[in-house]
């Protein structure tokens, strides 16, 4: 999943004051009828992307979330202070965050009192003083409530903050963020975050980066604090949190390793840990350094099917994953969290290459080849349903259709197959280095494999990414 990512046996084969308004229910006047604010200064609702309206925000740029976090699995009782720090792109009278349920009790910008009103999953702040383009500013926001995940009817399946029997089961994409924290929620807006989080003593909290101290036990409760020091999209947070067994050291090129399992997997947690150091450095070999300041993987006992990339934390939902399960979710670590999406359509960038790592994988450990497997599924009939759907346009109400994994891969191989390897493997390591914590976009690959090769590639792009049909050579 960018991923909320299923893993069916086809992938896993290759694979602080008070508020002035109320909380909820409260509406504002129109941008356009009330005489206090123009359009051009009021946040537009949604970030911009098409299939996603209204995921996101516009009007600020977020560098930083400060989560300050209490929950109690018997209650699923979630309170929260959210701190975000961020920079207004316009001159702002009002902007939104997004965020699910949950009831807000008050919300501070720059220390001063903000108004505020709920219409769906928008949640409006009204500033005392409007904000300059350019400003920097701090909004506080104080919440409390039961999450509630979020459960699509379609191939997404649950995702958000998810309570188990001991805890919380967290993975977000592609916009499930807001199950637990107002946020920008969408990929184009990065951000580094810090995690304070008290549970009852007894539970683990695993977040995002690093820990930043020893957990704090009083009164039968303890406090974790975690930190993520690089940019991160907001469906990659995590508090996933329980009962775990862990083993932490360094691979071998001296990465920070922590591997996790739910005492229902312990038999699983040497086999996560070993392979996750192994292919971690693998991987800094072939797509350029380890990005972040940690890796490993998570198992937990909450049955999703699925598996997601959380920045450093891989999340397994439920079973123990198999070595191409975890050669896809590490090398997501580059293709999807280092370099982030600009917008879902172009999710491609993501799946395709995680699956693509796949088969180079096995290619890597003398199984089959990436050039058998891409043979495999070109023999597909040209009336199998993944020949219609274009992975180049990922379409929102079938985000994770398996095109976007396999065409997607396919492409990567057919572009290998064009430009030999030597500038295949050297586009890979320019291609992370030169957006590294960044966002991407399908034409700015396309534009670095035409410089690097030397080539017009546009005709091959076009046919395995944007055509709804199989292409007829390669």
């Amino acid at each position: 999943m960018g991923s909320l990512r299923p893993v069916p046996a086809l992938l896993a084969m290759v694979c602080g004051v008070f508020a002035c308004a109320p909380s909820t229910g409260a509406t504002l006047p129109s941008p356009i009828t009330s005489p206090a604010h123009s359009p051009s200064d009021v946040g537009a609702p949604g970030i911009g992307d098409p299939g996603f309206p209204l995921d996101g925000n516009g009007g600020y740029d977020v560098a930083h979330y400060h989560l300050k976090l209490g929950y109690d699995p018997a209650t699923d009782h979630l309170t929260g202070v959210a701190t975000v720090q961020a920079e207004a792109t316009q001159r702002l009278s009002r902007f939104n965050f997004d965020l699910a349920g949950l009831k807000v009790d008050r919300i501070a910008v720059n220390g001063a009192a903000a108004r505020f009103a709920r219409d769906g999953d928008e949640l409006t702040v009204i500033p005392g003083e409007p904000l300059r383009r350019g400003d920097s500013f701090t909004a506080t926001v104080s919440y409390s409530g039961r999450p509630a995940p979020i459960k699509d009817s379609g191939n997404l399946g649950t995702y958000g903050f998810i309570p188990t029997p001991d805890g919380a089961f967290v993975v977000c994409e592609p916009n499930g963020a807001k199950t637990w924290f107002p946020a920008n929620d969408h990929p184009a807006d990065k951000a580094r975050f810090d995690f304070e989080v008290t549970v009852p003593a007894g539970l683990t909290v695993l977040a995002n980066g690093e820990m930043t101290g020893t957990p704090r036990t009083s009164g039968g409760k303890t406090t974790y604090s975690w930190r993520e020091q690089h940019p991160m999209a907001t469906y990659l947070a995590t508090i996933t949190l329980g009962r775990f067994e862990l083993r932490q050291g360094r691979t071998r090129a001296g990465v920070a390793n922590l591997a996790a399992a739910d005492p229902k997997f312990r038999s699983s947690l040497d086999g996560v840990y070993t392979l996750s150091a192994e292919i971690t450095d693998h991987w800094s070999t072939v797509f350029g350094p380890y990005p972040f300041g940690s890796t490993g993987g998570v198992i937990d006992d909450f049955p999703t099917g699925y598996a997601l990339e959380n920045q450093t934390k891989p999340m397994y939902g439920g079973f123990a994953p198999e070595t191409g399960v975890i050669a896809h979710e590490l090398a997501h670590q580059w293709f999807g969290n280092s370099l982030s999406i600009r917008r879902w359509k172009d999710l491609w960038l993501n799946e395709g290459f995680a699956t693509y790592a796949e088969w180079l994988w096995g290619e890597h450990k003398g199984k089959a080849s990436a050039e058998s497997v891409f043979k495999t599924y070109y023999g597909r009939p040209a009336t199998d349903p993944m020949w219609s759907y274009p992975p180049g346009n990922a379409q929102s109400k079938d985000l994770f259709n398996q095109s976007i994994y396999i065409r997607g891969a396919m492409t990567l191989h057919a572009l290998r197959r064009r430009v030999g390897d030597e500038t295949f493997f050297r586009l890979l390591k320019e291609w992370t280095s030169a957006h590294e914590y960044g966002n991407v976009t399908t034409d700015q690959f396309v534009a670095l494999a035409e410089k690097l090769s030397a080539r017009r590639l546009g005709p091959l792009f076009d046919a395995w990414l944007f055509q709804p049909r199989r292409p007829a050579e390669w």
